[in-house]
Order: structure tokens, then sequence, then C-alpha cells
């Protein structure tokens, strides 16, 4: 749970813009209305509103325009952002972030000596206690999840996307380090639920179990806490496959002159399919089938013709059995960079946040391996979603991003997934 996914918690927004600077003092002023319930150091008065001191700006800006727009909705927030003016939202964001995650003022602007700041409203009530859960939140096991996700389960590591200890390096993924554990819950829920909408984080979080809620609301709480603990990773599970892998060994014959009789290409062109997730694989052959309204490709339109669904997920499932033979190709640091983090100038989302930071993908959310994958193949498919002759990606997320990729870009990017093993 992303430098996927996770998407994570306060909001993951992965796909915001780059926001002009606002200006702390006036933002003081501003925030006065704020104080009652997020306190006038951005220290949340009760587990159920977050913590916004140390935010990033830029995160805290984009969710102020969010709520102002419906985009996400807070029947608190939205009159309360309703009347703020773009610089307003800059300004309010700007002095929240001058404190660090403990609420200590690190700007003069945050000083006490500022005589004329207005005095903060009467703490709004905070909401009545919930119940006390029956299960016992483990902040040690959240950090497991937190560092290594659960590839088994389709959850993302949130390291990728929220850094270390919860401190991320990307100005528009939110920090998660000292925040309350109830608001870190309730958000976590909103994503599973899909209440509140984020593609990385939905499709995480609805394969969190009630208590990987809990834990991770318990690790972000306090990190340092259990930072000398060793973050456990998940039990290696067994490759299991829907389809027949005996069956698709036999089916798969036709497909060994382009792809390799193991999955392994023969030629840079075509994919590597050896190790590929089965159903990321099954779906690309459904596609295929369906023609322009799918994957349009005329060559493998006619191999897919006369397949039926259990052919295909055969083949995916043979396919998915095999061993990626690694590829020799040289890192490149201009694609890690865009890889890892993304581009926030530009609303380019890390692809670290979908395909991991290994490359590998996630196989029950959809998102395919790149690693051992060719640079030559990646990049013709980063330039068929862009120009939007390849459409067949999940709410159109590879087109919304490889709109903004210049060939250079792509060349890059490809190459930096190509030398990942």
């Amino acid at each position: 749970m992303k430098k996927i996914i996770i998407s994570a918690i306060l909001g993951f927004g992965l796909l915001g813009n780059a926001f002009a600077a606002g200006d702390a003092t006036a933002g003081k002023t501003k925030a006065a209305v704020c104080a009652g319930c997020h306190g006038a150091n951005g220290i949340g008065i009760a587990d159920a509103y977050p913590n916004l001191a140390g935010q990033h700006a830029d995160y805290i800006a984009k969710q102020l325009k969010a709520f102002k727009d419906g985009s996400r909705k807070d029947p608190v927030m939205a009159p309360m952002a309703v009347g703020l003016s773009d610089q307003d939202m800059n300004d309010v964001a700007a002095y929240f972030a001058t404190f660090s995650l403990a609420g200590e003022s690190t700007q003069a602007a945050a000083d006490s000596s500022s005589a004329d700041t207005a005095a903060a409203p009467a703490p709004i009530a905070a909401p009545a206690p919930i119940a006390a859960p029956t299960m016992v939140a483990d902040a040690a096991a959240g950090k497991g999840l937190y560092e290594n996700g659960d590839t088994a389960r389709g959850i993302t590591a949130c390291v990728d996307c929220h850094g270390k200890e919860g401190n991320s390096d990307v100005l528009i993924n939110p920090n998660l380090s000292k925040q309350h554990p109830e608001y870190i819950e309730k958000q976590l829920n909103a994503f599973k639920d899909e209440s509140r909408t984020n593609v990385s984080m939905n499709v995480v979080a609805k394969n969190l179990t009630e208590q990987d809620v809990a834990d991770l609301g318990a690790y972000f709480k306090d990190p340092a806490a259990v930072a000398s603990v060793v973050a456990k990773k998940p039990s290696a599970a067994k490759l299991t496959f829907v389809g027949d892998v005996e069956a698709g060994k036999a089916k798969a014959a036709m497909c060994a002159s382009c792809h390799g009789a193991d999955g392994n290409a023969l030629v840079a062109m075509y994919p590597n399919l050896a190790g590929q997730h089965e159903k990321y694989l099954a779906k690309q052959l459904a596609d295929f089938k369906a023609g322009p309204e799918g994957r349009n490709d005329p060559v493998m339109a006619g191999m897919v013709a006369a397949l039926s669904p259990t052919d295909m997920q055969d083949l995916a499932a043979y396919f998915a059995s095999q061993k990626p033979r690694a590829t020799t190709t040289a890192t490149n640091n201009v694609g890690m960079k865009l890889y890892q983090g993304g581009d926030a100038s530009r609303a380019i989302t890390a692809c670290i946040a979908c395909h991991g930071t290994d490359g590998k993908g996630a196989a029950l959310a959809g998102f395919p391996a790149v690693s051992n994958q060719s640079a030559d193949y990646l990049a013709s498919q980063l330039a068929k979603f862009r120009d939007g002759t390849r459409h067949n990606d999940m709410n159109s997320m590879m087109a919304n991003i490889a709109a903004k990729l210049t060939d250079a870009d792509i060349a890059a990017v490809a190459e930096y997934m190509s030398s990942l093993k």
C-alpha cells in the first residue's frame, strides 16, 4: 500500500496538479476557522479529525479543492471550503505545512508573536466515542503490511507511495505518520466501500480485512514506536491457477512462434508472457477477441477467434506458471524518477503505485508485471495508450497518464521497467 497504492490514506491524491505557493502568514489568519476541529497548530482535537500539521501543502490544497468541487464528499468540509478562493486554499495549506508532524512551529509565520491573529473559534464538539473494537490492533503487523504489502491478496506496499514510516517524498501523496488511527481507519473503509474514490486506493483497500485496517491505523499513530521491529513479510502463497496448466501447454503450441514455447518471446516487439498474471493474460485474450471495442490487433484477433473462454483461461494459466527470463536492459535514471515518483508538475502518476517497486504488479488487482519485459514492447504499448489505439485499461488509468508523456519519457521509463527483475 505505490513514491500503488495504496493510492495511501488521507487521499493518496496521485493525479494532482502542481499548486501555486501560498502565504503562510496570511494562511495563519485564514486558518483560525479550522482550529475548532484541527487545532490551531494542525493537531486534530479528536481522533475523528485528521492532523494537518506537517502535511504537504500541495496535498492539503488539493483536498480543499476536492471538497469545494464535490469530488470528495464531506458534509462538514464542503460548506467550509465553498467560500475559499484558490489563494485562500494555498495560504491555509502553506500555514499548516509550517508545522512539524508533532505540531511544533518551524517558521516565524506560525510564531505566537503575531498578536493580531484572529482568535480561534470554540472547538466543535467531538463525535461520540466509538465503541471499543473487539479486536486488538497490532502496530507491528501494520508495519509489515505497510512496508511489504501482501501480493497474494492484491495489496501493494504503502511505502512505495507514502515513504518510510509514512513520510511521503511525493508532495501530492499525504504524510501518514502521527495520524489519528480512527481517521486512518475511516478513510481506508471509505476507499474500501468506494464512498471515497481514488482508483489506486479503491483497488488496494477492497482487499483489506477489518484487522488489516486496525493494524495500519495503529502503526501510523506512531511509526517510531515500532521502528526497531523487523517488518514481517507475508507467507509466500502457493501458486494456484484457475485454468488447467497442462491443457494450456498443449494449446500454447500455436503461440510459440512469437512468444516462445515457454512464454519468453523470441523477438523484442512481442511481449514476454512467462510469469505474467493469469487474470491479466485471460483478460487480454478476451479483449483481443472483442476486437476494436476491446484491444485491437489484427494478428491477435485471428489467433483468438476460435478460442473458448476455457481455452483462454488454460493458456493464461500455462504462461503464468512459467519462469520469466531476466532481461539485460541497463537501468535508466530518468525513467527511474518517473516510475518511482511521477511528475507532480505535469500530473503524471508514479508507476510504482500500481506496478510495485520491483515491477511485479498486483495479480488480484489486475495490474500487470512490467519487469523482465522488453523495452521495445513496453514503449510501443505506452505510445498506443497515448494515441488511443489501445484503450482496454481500467478506468482509462493508463491513457490519462500516457497522454502526458513525451517520446523521451516513454523511452526512459520503458528502459527502466525493462531493467527490473
